[in-house]
């Protein structure tokens, strides 16, 4: 990789998402939209001043970005995630480097502040993508990962949501996954391209609510919600984990880039058509090409979503537009 700066007009855009799963439009008060927004635009200005810099990197600021997500109990990774049945919160992450083709991935994790730094000492500092549970957190936190408490985790809202999925299917918990406002899209997730035209992409999330201990979604399996390669393009989904993981959709956009030669829009609007169908939708995506080229496809009622280009234009986004 050269050291020497390209010249500040080079494409350096950063795409954000908080997730697909955004509540009727009647039950976001004005104050929550705009804690929301204010927090999205937060996120974005960290990553941007990144990219900014004279030697940022896009890998720098995707994790930048989804740490600072990480750090909100707004959304559904890190410090705000959501309860296993048991009622514990069991956090996952992935990052990956789109010029390199490395890759770093944490699943099950439970007392480390950010995941997605967890993730990016794997990538770092290891031959391995993804690791989990305990042997993860040993890892990252001889990394320098900070370690916190599991009661770091514990919000009302999420604790109250798995309350009342509890007292509702106690004993067909399985058959309502998903239902819930926050239950399967309240993913965060970044994609970039940087001033030399390398991509990165970062997700984090705490899952389903009232999931199974052990459950693992999309997020950290490479390729399913989390991809990256310079050829192609960086990819960060939000949505139905065990839908996106069966159809490997981070991958299959950069498959319909690659092979049928399909622009990024176009690849990653009909990725998300080919899902299977549900009722109120499946997800949602963001994806980013080397020329600055960016889609935020979903088909949920609305997906928080964020992009800052360039010239330091910010939009930040709930419901379709």
């Amino acid at each position: 990789m050269s050291s020497k700066p390209m010249p500040r007009d080079t494409h350096a855009i950063l795409v954000l998402h908080g997730g697909a799963g955004a509540p009727k439009r009647d039950k976001l008060t004005p104050a929550s939209e705009r804690e929301h927004r204010d927090t999205l635009i937060a996120a974005l200005r960290v990553g941007y001043e990144i990219l900014q810099s004279p030697d940022g990197t896009a890998l720098d600021a995707t994790q930048a970005t989804v740490e600072w997500l990480e750090n909100s109990p707004l959304f559904n990774a890190g410090r705000g995630s959501v309860f296993t049945r048991e009622g514990r919160n069991e956090l996952d992450a992935a990052i990956a480097d789109g010029t390199t083709r490395k890759a770093g991935a944490v699943a099950g994790v439970t007392r480390l502040r950010n995941p997605i730094r967890a993730a990016r000492a794997i990538l770092d500092r290891s031959p391995h993508v993804l690791m989990i549970g305990d042997g993860a957190e040993r890892f990252a936190i001889d990394a320098g990962c900070e370690e916190v408490a599991p009661l770091y985790f514990w919000t009302q809202d999420a604790w109250d949501e798995m309350q009342e999925v509890h007292r509702q299917v106690e004993a067909k918990a399985d058959q309502i996954m998903g239902k819930t406002p926050h239950m399967s899209h309240g993913t965060v997730g970044a994609v970039a391209v940087d001033r030399r035209k390398h991509l990165a992409a970062a997700t984090s999330t705490g899952g389903l609510t009232y999931k199974r201990s052990g459950r693992v979604g999309d997020t950290p399996i490479i390729g399913a919600g989390t991809y990256a390669d310079n050829a192609t393009c960086a990819v960060s989904c939000t949505g139905r984990g065990e839908i996106f993981q069966r159809y490997c959709v981070a991958h299959d956009i950069a498959a319909r880039i690659q092979y049928a030669k399909e622009p990024l829009a176009h690849a990653a609007e009909t990725t998300l058509a080919s899902l299977p169908t549900e009722t109120d939708g499946v997800g949602g995506l963001i994806a980013i090409d080397r020329e600055g080229q960016f889609a935020m496809p979903f088909n949920t009622r609305g997906m928080f979503r964020g992009y800052v280009t360039a010239d330091g234009r910010f939009h930040v986004a709930i419901y379709p537009e």
